[in-house]
């Protein structure tokens, strides 16, 4: 193993100097830092994690609450932890998963005792508990998702509201006079989660610009729910023609639920997903969707924390406009009869 001694020698200074150049204690020269830097690399030393967390002050560790509980898609939401992880790494930084059942004693526990320099957040409510603390913890946070009341934080996030307009549009372009959002699992509402509620506000305000008729319904993520749900929006309105579907791991089970029911897709129904593009691209009839950027989104979360570290003044607010690509889920509404049901 490579020790600071063997750089020193290397680059021709004192291990001090080394340990200076480091840390950033001390001025040393310009020509001094580049030898010492050179030796670093071509002897591919890396310093002692506890020594360096000493000589910074810093523990090199981010935090990462992750939602693992019912009504998240874990999928999805891994999309998002190895983008954390991955450009924590390019800066030097090691990630610390926390669940979301630890809640405010978590968020105590990791940062009264300096295991971590900063935190990113998800899975975040309109009124979430965690806001107030998270407000005096004394370390820089990230939020991955938007409270009611955002002000003082750093969030960034799809914009969720677009996105349900977005998809509303696109319907209403292609001629659908009646829509419906099959959403999120019921807890997921209750809970009051900001990405779910935030499409149903502007999926529902979109509808209502352009006169649709419009329903919106939380669903279970199983195949039995999406059926369910099928037989009873057909129930309701039979005159559906067109879906958004923001629920990843029913996506499939509903398009063929239609189909069980006699409404093909696109000629009998069009249906937009909100979900990542991998999904949608590889479905068995390739969907209309509008990306959920989980990569994006994890990669600029830690950009945002290393500003805040370096006290440099950081957006409170970042919204990343959604991206509809269309695909073949979606058609113009047709006129002709419908056929019946199998």
């Amino acid at each position: 193993m490579v020790k600071i001694t063997d750089v020193a020698r290397h680059a021709g200074v004192s291990p001090s100097t080394v340990s200076y150049v480091l840390s950033g204690k001390r001025s040393i020269s310009a020509e001094t830092r580049s030898r010492v830097e050179e030796s670093i690399r071509e002897l591919g030393y890396r310093p002692h994690a506890g020594a360096r967390a000493l000589a910074s002050n810093r523990s090199n560790v981010l935090a990462l609450v992750i939602p693992l509980r019912t009504g998240i898609h874990v999928p999805v939401v891994m999309r998002f932890a190895v983008s954390v992880v991955t450009t924590a790494r390019r800066h030097d930084h090691d990630v610390l998963l926390l669940t979301q059942e630890e809640g405010e004693e978590g968020l105590r526990r990791v940062a009264g005792s300096s295991l971590v320099d900063a935190l990113i957040v998800m899975d975040v409510q309109m009124h979430d508990a965690r806001i107030p603390l998270l407000r005096t913890l004394g370390r820089p946070a990230v939020l991955i998702g938007f409270p009611e009341e955002p002000a003082g934080l750093t969030c960034i996030d799809l914009d969720f509201r677009a996105a349900g307009e977005v998809c509303v549009d696109h319907l209403a372009e292609l001629g659908h006079r009646c829509v419906g959002l099959i959403g999120s699992p019921p807890e997921v509402y209750e809970r009051e989660t900001g990405f779910a509620q935030r499409t149903a506000d502007g999926f529902t305000v979109a509808a209502r610009r352009y006169g649709l008729t419009s329903t919106v319904h939380p669903c279970e993520a199983t195949a039995e729910a999406a059926r369910a749900m099928v037989a009873t929006l057909l129930d309701e309105h039979p005159d559906l023609t067109g879906v958004v579907v923001h629920n990843e791991p029913i996506v499939a089970p509903i398009v063929e639920a239609f189909r069980r029911a006699g409404r093909r897709v696109p000629e009998d129904l069009s249906v937009v997903a909100i979900c990542p593009d991998e999904l949608a691209e590889h479905a068995e009839l390739p969907l209309t969707s509008v990306a959920i950027p989980a990569e994006e989104v994890g990669d600029r979360a830690v950009e945002l924390l290393m500003q805040k570290l370096e006290g440099n003044e950081v957006p409170a607010a970042t919204l990343l406009p959604p991206r509809l690509t269309r695909r073949a889920s979606t058609a113009p509404r047709t006129d002709t009869g419908r056929p019946t049901a199998n």
